[in-house]
């Protein structure tokens, strides 16, 4: 069995200071992807045995940024997805393992107003070009913060954030788009009719009322379907306004 899990911590030196690393421990992943890490290199040094890390950083202090914590050893690491427009906010790491590409993303945010609408369809075409190429080798998993609630199910409140960030039409598309490049939710897959949410904004109390979203995935080739185990979303867990998410692959 591999497992995998997936977690935005909204910064990591602060999550560390709310039991991250009690969490690794008790989550006993073989790789465990970050996002929003909010680091530079050199600033918290964290480290778990048997664990190899992998960082990539922002340009922008404060900002973005993924890390993945791997028991197995990869092929090969690579950094980004070799566009520049994009590869300056530290959001993608890919090892290439002997049988699969694992892929951490940290999807850009449309933000406010949805004033970076424009440049999300450029990263989604760009970013699902990317994921095509690696499919074309071996299968490939992908995971992370991928800001978007794919169906009415997947957020508490759909009819009154149909224009926010994480809920557009345009974006919403995009990841039925890549559904229908050969790809599968596994979470949805396993669980059609469940409804679990993985983020909560730290407004109105969210989280005690269960007002959330679910943004963060895990997504495999069509081909990995007869090895998914099991998908999980550990809402038990606190330490960042989104909770890890996690895969279990049998064996090929």
């Amino acid at each position: 069995m591999i497992k995998f899990v997936s977690w935005n911590v909204n910064g990591l030196r602060a999550c560390e200071g709310k039991g991250f690393s009690d969490a690794f421990r008790q989550l006993d992943a073989d790789f465990f992807c970050l996002q929003e890490t909010k680091m530079q290199a050199g600033q918290l040094d964290l480290q778990f045995e048997g664990y190899e890390s992998y960082w990539n950083y922002a340009d922008k202090k404060g900002y973005s940024g993924t890390a993945i914590f791997a028991r197995r050893k990869p092929l090969n690491v690579s950094y980004g997805i070799g566009i520049d427009e994009h590869d300056h906010e530290g959001r993608v790491i890919t090892l290439e393992m002997d049988d699969f590409y694992l892929v951490t993303v940290y999807t850009p945010n449309s933000q406010d107003e949805l004033r970076r609408l424009d440049y999300r369809m450029r990263w989604e075409d760009d970013f699902q070009t990317y994921l095509r190429q690696l499919d074309s080798q071996k299968p490939v998993i992908v995971c992370g913060d991928m800001n978007v609630a794919h169906q009415e199910m997947d957020l508490k409140n759909p009819k009154t954030n149909r224009r926010n960030a994480g809920f557009t039409d345009e974006e919403r598309e995009k990841f039925t788009q890549l559904l229908g490049k050969g790809f599968v939710d596994t979470f949805r897959w396993k669980y059609p009719e469940q409804v679990t949410y993985s983020w909560w904004s730290y407004r109105f109390q969210a989280r005690q009322k269960n007002a959330g979203w679910r943004i963060d995935y895990f997504v495999t080739s069509e081909r990995l379907k007869s090895r998914i185990e099991d998908a999980k979303i550990h809402t038990e867990i606190y330490g960042s306004d989104h909770c890890p998410v996690e895969l279990t692959l049998n064996e090929d």
